[in-house]
């Protein structure tokens, strides 16, 4: 396997910056996109419960359905090469056929099935208190989606696409939008985050970040 350096990843880190800008001419290649798509898919999640699907939104229609709704990319939903919408899961207990067919996938018996169930209760029961608070179970799955998130821009970078995480917009009607276009199912999903991707207009500013010793306590 070819090495990355640390150099290249630190130099992908400093050109990554949210792109409000993108050239609509340049587009891109497909191959690259779909290496996007699988640094997404095989992102790690919280006991392995993958509670996430991605939109890939390409629709001009649906996109300018959005943009009313959408400030945080008002400035880039027309030029902008993928949209994509990321859902989180909704209702994923540690009971429900989700969780078992996520386990059943991984080919346990039904004595490894019961422990393992087990102990998901007790995680979301006990330790993390969610398990009857359907509000809670959706933060707790669209935190994990934030992981995707993190690898698709930071891998997209990597290879000089830009990108743009996007929380800007009104999730009510977000939400109203794509479950209309049949989407998906708003009873099983829920938006979590929007990212476009493309290629920057314009040389974009460096970014201000704080010193590491203003972000990093040492408990020794």
């Amino acid at each position: 396997m070819t090495q990355v350096t640390k150099q290249q990843v630190l130099d992908a880190f400093h050109f990554r910056a949210a792109t409000r800008s993108y050239d609509p001419n340049k587009k891109i290649a497909k191959e690259d996109f779909a290496y996007i798509l699988e640094l997404a898919r095989l992102s790690p999640s919280s006991v392995g419960s993958e509670p996430w699907k991605f939109l890939v939104v390409q629709n001009k229609a649906l996109r300018e359905q959005l943009k009313p709704v959408s400030w945080g990319m008002v400035t880039q939903i027309d030029d902008a090469d993928y949209l994509v919408v990321i859902l989180a899961k909704k209702n994923a207990r540690y009971d429900s056929d989700y969780f078992r067919q996520a386990l059943e996938k991984r080919g346990l018996t039904e004595e490894q099935m019961v422990k393992v169930l087990a102990r998901y209760k007790s995680f979301q029961t006990d330790d993390m208190k969610i398990a009857d608070n359907p509000r809670a179970l959706f933060d707790w799955t669209s935190k994990q989606t934030y992981i995707a998130l993190a690898n698709m821009m930071t891998g997209a970078a990597l290879i000089g696409i830009d990108s743009c995480p996007i929380e800007g917009f009104n999730y009510d009607e977000v939400n109203r939008i794509l479950a209309q276009a049949n989407a998906f199912d708003p009873e099983e999903w829920g938006v979590s985050v929007m990212v476009t991707f493309g290629y920057r207009a314009k040389e974009i500013k460096s970014k201000y970040r704080k010193p590491t010793e203003e972000v990093v306590d040492w408990i020794e």
